[in-house]
């Protein structure tokens, strides 16, 4: 008996290593585009002088990343789902590290949007595979736990990006913010090509055909709505309404099409199920509310409380901070206590926090309010990422991971406008930059009362969504 023992022991403790190193592979895969998103934000000034642009230019370095993600996200979801995760995964890591030194190497501005762009497309690839990655290399008794992780890794790679960034600029200049991209990328290819999962032929050729022109349909669709919540620089006028127009007749005649074809892009019987619809919106109201901190933030601890620069990136720091050291734990919860109610407890605190940041006066009460918003977002992410993947099917991993995605950064894009427009509204002013102190905290109160109500909103409806399915399993 004990040789028996022994041999199982030894299994159990590759099987748990093979894990680690996945685990690993995959980590690194989600850190390093939102890397590629904070890092570039912290370089716009030295961007600006050195291409000798204007700052509305240069912003494009940013939007056409997120632009180049929003767009394809889902897209390379389904592909991978047709043609092999792992295959399309490996190769958007190498194009994202290709990408990042044509960007170390761009000799114009317009070569630099280009290059950005590719690497937001190899960002995409890689955003949309992690989690559907996650069914395959780990046990469904630790699949919270995953999430937490992942969610902790992008937090890392946000936080990380101004400090590290603004490090790489005073020694090497700005192209070393794209190249450190180089050998991690590297990296994360060599760990991704050794430790995951290679999926079988027969897996491969059950899959269904591309669906080319939902595909195509889908991007311009979200190029459009994309465009009109960026351009403009905070003002809504015919072209933004025309961008948006365009946009919604897109997605009706996305929907048409894809409800004739024989392999769509995305299945709409999914949002059949009431969790799935609910999760994606609940998903891009939550985005929309984080996007409203890093937009707003800045211009109330500087402006109302008076904060020099220096002081103001150590404040905005604590959020993300925050999310790293909370993100593991928020995962093992959800494993301990169950994702729905998980969801339902995050979207609490982020109320909570919320509300706060209307009422906490002075430094003392932003860093207590976003001691609270913040470890809500993390139970929340875990524990909805948990919700959506755990009972979806894995040759649907790929793209279900793509809208999870998707309904993140649209979340962003429209927190980015709209709570910013809510912001200038409520300040009365069009440059806040100069705005009255007071004016600024009262824009700073009302955007967040907003805030506030789009996540009452989510709440109301996440407890819906689980009363309902508590209902189902009784019944």
């Amino acid at each position: 008996m004990k040789p028996i023992i022994a041999e199982g022991d030894e299994a159990d403790t590759e099987r748990t290593r093979s894990v680690r190193w996945a685990l690993a592979s995959l980590s690194l895969t989600m850190l390093l585009p939102s890397l590629g998103t904070s890092i570039a934000n912290v370089a716009l000034p030295s961007l600006a002088q050195a291409f000798d642009a204007a700052f509305q230019d240069v912003q494009w370095i940013v939007l056409a990343y997120l632009l180049a993600i929003t767009t394809s996200i889902v897209s390379v979801g389904r592909l991978g789902d047709t043609i092999g995760r792992r295959r399309l995964l490996l190769m958007g890591i190498l194009l994202f590290t290709l990408a990042s030194v044509l960007c170390g190497l761009a000799p114009t501005l317009w070569t630099l949007f280009a290059a950005r762009a590719l690497q937001g497309l190899g960002a995409a690839i890689m955003m949309a595979l992690t989690m559907a990655f996650v069914g395959e290399t780990v046990p469904t008794a630790r699949t919270g736990s995953a999430m937490g992780l992942l969610g902790t890794m992008s937090a890392i790679g946000t936080a990380l990006g101004p400090s590290l960034g603004g490090v790489l600029i005073a020694g090497f200049g700005w192209p070393a913010i794209f190249l450190i991209n180089a050998p991690l990328g590297l990296l994360t290819f060599v760990l991704a090509y050794r430790h995951l999962p290679v999926e079988s032929s027969r897996e491969n050729t059950d899959r269904a055909g591309f669906d080319i022109a939902g595909t195509l349909l889908l991007a311009l669709t979200l190029s459009a709505y994309a465009l009109a919540m960026t351009i403009g620089h905070g003002r809504f006028g015919p072209l933004n309404a025309a961008l948006l127009l365009a946009a919604a007749f897109g997605a009706g005649f996305f929907v048409f099409i894809e409800a004739r074809t024989t392999s769509p892009l995305i299945r709409l019987a999914a949002f059949r199920n009431p969790v799935m619809g609910a999760s994606l919106t609940i998903n891009a109201l939550v985005s929309t509310v984080m996007m409203a901190t890093l937009v707003v933030a800045p211009f109330y601890l500087s402006r109302s409380l008076g904060l020099d620069e220096a002081l103001v990136g150590i404040v905005m720091s604590i959020g993300p901070v925050i999310s790293t050291l909370s993100g593991v734990p928020a995962g093992r919860l959800v494993d301990r206590l169950g994702a729905p109610f998980m969801v339902i407890t995050g979207l609490a605190a982020m109320a909570a926090g919320s509300i706060a940041l209307t009422v906490l006066p002075g430094i003392a009460g932003y860093i207590a309010a976003i001691a609270i918003l913040t470890p809500g977002y993390q139970l929340f992410q875990a524990g909805n990422n948990t919700t959506v993947m755990m009972d979806v099917r894995p040759e649907q991993r790929g793209v279900i991971s793509g809208m999870l995605n998707l309904s993140r950064n649209l979340g962003l894009i429209t927190g980015a406008s709209l709570m910013g427009a809510v912001f200038a509204l409520a300040s009365a002013t069009s440059e806040a930059t100069i705005a009255d102190p007071e004016a600024v905290a009262s824009g700073m109160r009302t955007t967040f009362a907003v805030a506030a109500a789009l996540i009452a909103a989510a709440l109301a409806l996440a407890a819906r969504t689980y009363l309902r399915r508590r209902a189902l399993e009784i019944g």
